[in-house]
């Protein structure tokens, strides 16, 4: 390795800071005779796919990006259909699940509870502060839709962090991975001789939020340039921890937020489609959401900016909007309800519960049915006929992750359909020939979202991660299909481009952020949008 050091001066003191490093070629004889980069790239891939199960792959990579971080990237570059269920969804809730049993070597944070009073220490002791831009924190408690699997979760941070080197062009060495351990209520990890993390219940919220205050304060202080990430937190602290520090620390929720911001750029495209086959303008729309979780009220929110573009009010936007729980239709009159369901519980119903969904569907006749339960085949038979009894093209978007918690698979909802939905789903699914036609299901994958996001605020500076910013990103990919893909009928450009797709979401939120107030980049304000588009462009690392 070689490495290039420049003086620089700190209060008075000349110091040596790392500028770059670039890989040395090893002397002669540390490398075969026969060794270049385009053979041992065939050969890397030759060997993921000689495995056979998806976690042995993701145990490959693992240590391929250990090894040899630059292949790996270069190769997920050139490969990003196939890399990227094996990096993250879903294979990486399977990584999570067995996390503690595949366990290799440390990559990332871990901080305890038994931590408590000594956070800042053990964040210094992080070897990379000064190059660090991006953190994913977890707290391992709700893990995609497999619950609380305590440190277990690391896997999570570890896997988006490589997906914003991979989308966004972020440097790797400027990723941080953190999960929290405040224990875990899942007593085979308790039991289990391997788990990784403290054999203790999780502590309770009031010790959980004092952690959290310290924990922030902390990371301001020792990383200062510092983007973070929630994820995965449990919906009651997800949207408690969010609301404490969002106004405080640049940061955002990627459950809340950017699932959010993914599902509105697929909805308006769905919904024009949608609207172009019965007639109905745009503000005649009404989404119906299985599952009242952080994620789903997250997306329930941002759903609203749908409405409002098209000139409706708060209130006009929230009353086409209707959510289901475990206990049916939620509505003020069922009974007392989470803090976070009220916004959209329905004042205008008065009936007896309604649990069924086929019945809520006809009760409601959504052009729209999100779902985010983690309930396996929610999406039945009898409710896709519904749903395309009612609409000539009807929008069905089972959201929930990995594939074996998805509410409906595209095979399902093509054939239910007569081929006439319009998809996208949390986990990839392939697609499917019908009547002589290829149909394609799109997949609202965050990973076209948070890279760009964080992208743009990291070159922005932002002080805070604003509303406007997260919108900017979601109008900003809905923008991005080209001519070939809109023909396809495409909800979501190919992931293919996904580095082009991050550059234009990074200069739409980076507008945001100055139109907010909240950048610290001025140079970058008087850049015309080519000029900052090439800035950004710049700035992405390449392997």
């Amino acid at each position: 390795m070689t490495i290039v050091l420049n003086p620089v001066w700190s209060n008075g003191v000349q110091k040596l800071k790392v500028v770059s490093q670039t890989p040395a070629k090893p002397p002669r004889g540390l490398l075969p005779p026969v060794h270049n980069d385009e053979i041992h790239a065939i050969r890397c891939l030759q060997q993921l796919r000689s495995k056979d199960k998806p976690l042995e792959k993701y145990i490959y990579l693992s240590q391929l990006k250990d090894a040899d971080p630059a292949m790996f990237y270069r190769l997920c570059l050139a490969n990003m259909a196939e890399f990227t269920p094996l990096i993250y969804t879903p294979t990486v809730g399977d990584a999570c699940l067995q996390y503690s049993h595949i366990f290799r070597r440390p990559e990332g944070l871990f901080i305890s509870i038994k931590d408590k009073g000594n956070i800042g220490k053990i964040l210094r002791n992080w070897p990379r502060i000064e190059e660090a831009r991006i953190s994913v924190v977890t707290d391992g408690s709700r893990i995609l839709g497999l619950g609380d699997l305590g440190v277990n979760g690391m896997p999570i941070a570890i896997g988006k962090l490589s997906l914003y080197v991979a989308g966004a062009g972020i440097r790797p060495e400027s990723t941080v991975p953190i999960c929290l351990d405040l224990g875990t209520d899942t007593q085979r990890y308790l039991e289990d001789p391997l788990y990784l993390g403290l054999r203790q219940r999780r502590v309770p919220m009031e010790e959980a939020a004092e952690f959290m205050e310290e924990f922030m304060r902390e990371m301001a202080a020792t990383f200062p340039k510092l983007l973070i990430q929630f994820e995965d937190f449990s919906t009651d602290k997800a949207f408690a921890y969010l609301e404490a520090f969002r106004d405080r620390y640049p940061l955002f929720n990627d459950d809340i937020q950017g699932t959010g911001a993914v599902v509105l750029s697929g909805f308006f495209n769905a919904a024009k489609l949608s609207s172009a086959a019965s007639g109905r303008p745009l503000t005649d729309h009404r989404i119906l959401f299985l599952g009242a979780g952080s994620a789903g009220v997250g997306v329930a929110m941002q759903l609203m900016s749908f409405f409002k573009l098209q000139g409706l009010s708060d209130e006009e936007a929230r009353d086409r909007i209707y959510l289901v729980d475990s206990q049916g239709l939620i509505f003020d009159g069922r009974g007392p309800l989470a803090e976070h369901k009220k916004y959209f519980s329905r004042k205008d119903y008065n009936g007896p519960p309604m649990k069924d969904l086929t019945d809520i569907i006809e009760y409601v006749q959504p052009t729209a049915l999100l779902g985010l339960s983690t309930i396996k085949g929610a999406f039945n038979q009898s409710v896709v006929e519904t749903m395309a009894a009612l609409n000539p093209r009807p929008i069905l978007f089972p959201l929930s992750n990995p594939v074996r918690l998805s509410e409906c698979e595209f095979h399902e909802a093509v054939e239910w359909s007569q081929g006439r939905v319009l998809f996208a789903s949390g986990s990839p699914f392939p697609e499917e020939q019908y009547n002589g036609r290829v149909l394609y299901p799109g997949q609202g994958n965050n990973m076209y979202i948070f890279p760009g996001l964080g992208l743009g605020a990291i070159l922005a500076r932002a002080s805070r991660v604003t509303d406007s910013m997260v919108e900017a990103s979601s109008l900003g990919l809905a923008d991005s299909l080209t001519a070939d893909e809109r023909a396809a009928d495409l909800l979501y450009p190919r992931i293919e481009r996904i580095r082009e797709i991050s550059a234009q979401i990074a200069l739409s939120v980076i507008r945001a952020a100055q139109k907010a107030g909240v950048d610290r980049s001025i140079d970058l304000r008087t850049m015309s949008d080519a000029e900052l588009l090439a800035f950004v462009r710049s700035r992405m690392w390449n392997p």
